[in-house]
């Protein structure tokens, strides 16, 4: 080894020690890469690619810390190309276009291919994205652009069209405590308590870059203190917010649904509120939340507002399109929305009552009036004959019967008089007098 190389390899752990936590335990091969098992799975699409050394331009999408710069390091690597990284907040049409020249001289002299990685793709303008095309176009630069935002919405269509969209997923609490058992032997030899490791790895929301710069600031801070260990209070301030006990798998995670549950069937806003954000801000799953708002609207809501499941579903998408912690608005004015909507079960009890019904009859037959008479000879054994078309009578609706003959008459839905459900009552009453249907009560 020369001396030039030697001092080379000094500089080069020099600049290793003064990187983040993140970037020194960045992966450097496939299988170091934690999570994103559906990328990365033998025989995935992306691994295979990535492994045959034959890259594409392609477009990472996914929450932030899920490891979509450490998979544009691995494709550039694993193809023996360059590696150029741009970031759209601060690069600009003349960065594009250089490194597109510098992409083209080292084709045709080294005939070495390289690797644009352009981070937050989406804040690039219309204007920015096309001045890549011609690059992507020819091959000159294999784009790997990474982005939190829905690319349908945030990229162009010629660029999305020349590139395959791989989606990535944040990290599991159990990935984030593998990322942390790694990291730990190199800050120093800390440990960290199980209470605390615990908490951090539920409450970074699956980002693994949050989580290391976490445990790196939580260990300085420990160690200020003269501490051999790292808590539940170091985390707390290297998080920079309360850590809520709550056990996901627990009492408390049952208690806590259940109580934001019956907040808003119980038209209490500030309550739901509150447990709301009880939650959120203790790290459970967002998605587990949105969909108990949904069961909700239908199961206690209904008819009586029946707007109220789609904006419960509304909310959800939202948070499937923006992620938190923007989505806790959509998730707060649903949860406001759902508490002060007017109450009612009649489709909850309409259910239970059809399934007793099914549980009773489950062979019932189809009326042969109602039987589909579609192919030849049908008719002749009954099908279908006697049946009355309700658009031939002047209101829309005909006598006659729907259900099988040991059900004639059974009544499952029984409206409530509250909200929507009371006009859809009345247009209920009016139907059943004049199909000679008895509904006795309501709910």
């Amino acid at each position: 080894m020369t001396t030039e190389d030697l001092f080379a390899g000094e500089r080069a752990e020099r600049r290793r020690r003064a990187e983040p936590l993140p970037a020194r335990m960045r992966p450097q091969t496939l299988d170091e890469v934690v999570g994103q098992a559906h990328l990365l799975a033998p025989g995935a699409a992306f691994r295979t690619m990535v492994e045959a050394g034959r890259p594409i331009s392609m477009i990472l999408w996914g929450p932030p810390g899920t490891g979509k710069t450490t998979l544009a390091r691995l494709v550039a690597s694993a193809s023996d190309a360059a590696f150029e990284q741009l970031s759209a907040t601060s690069a600009g049409v003349k960065d594009v276009r250089e490194v597109l020249a510098t992409a083209k001289h080292r084709l045709e002299t080294d005939e070495r291919r390289t690797v644009l990685f352009l981070d937050e793709i989406h804040r690039f303008t219309k204007a920015q994205q096309d001045a890549l095309l011609p690059g992507v176009e020819t091959g000159q630069v294999i784009l790997v652009g990474a982005t939190t935002e829905n690319p349908f919405f945030e990229v162009n269509s010629p660029l999305i069209s020349r590139s395959t969209l791989f989606r990535t997923e944040k990290l599991a609490p159990e990935d984030i405590v593998v990322l942390i058992d790694r990291a730990l032997p190199g800050l120093g030899g800390a440990a960290l308590a199980d209470d605390a490791k615990e908490a951090l790895a539920g409450r970074v929301g699956g980002d693994a870059r949050l989580a290391l710069n976490a445990l790196e600031m939580s260990a300085i801070i420990a160690e200020g203190r003269d501490r051999e260990e790292i808590g539940l209070a170091e985390i707390e301030e290297a998080l920079q917010r309360r850590i809520i006990r709550y056990d996901k798998k627990g009492d408390q995670h049952y208690d806590i649904i259940s109580a934001f549950i019956k907040s808003m069937r119980g038209s209490d806003p500030d309550a739901a509120l509150y447990w709301l954000h009880t939650m959120l801000e203790a790290g459970e799953d967002p998605e587990f939340i949105a969909r108990r708002m949904i069961i909700l609207a239908s199961e206690d809501i209904g008819l009586a507002d029946h707007t109220a499941l789609g904006v419960a579903n509304d909310a959800f998408q939202a948070l499937r399109v923006v992620g938190l912690p923007e989505a806790a608005f959509a998730l707060s004015h649903a949860a406001v929305y759902l508490a002060l909507a007017p109450k009612s079960n009649s489709i909850y009890r309409a259910m239970e009552a059809a399934r007793a019904a099914v549980a009773q009859s489950p062979a019932a037959e189809v009326p042969a009036p109602l039987r589909s008479a579609s192919f030849a000879g049908e008719r002749e054994l009954g099908y279908g004959v006697g049946y009355r078309y309700p658009h031939d009578a002047p209101d829309g609706m005909v006598p006659q019967d729907y259900l099988p003959d040991e059900l004639r008459g059974a009544v499952f839905y029984r409206p409530k008089r509250v909200g929507h459900e009371a006009e859809l009552a009345d247009r209920l009453e009016h139907i059943d007098e004049r199909m000679g249907r008895r509904r006795d009560g309501d709910g």
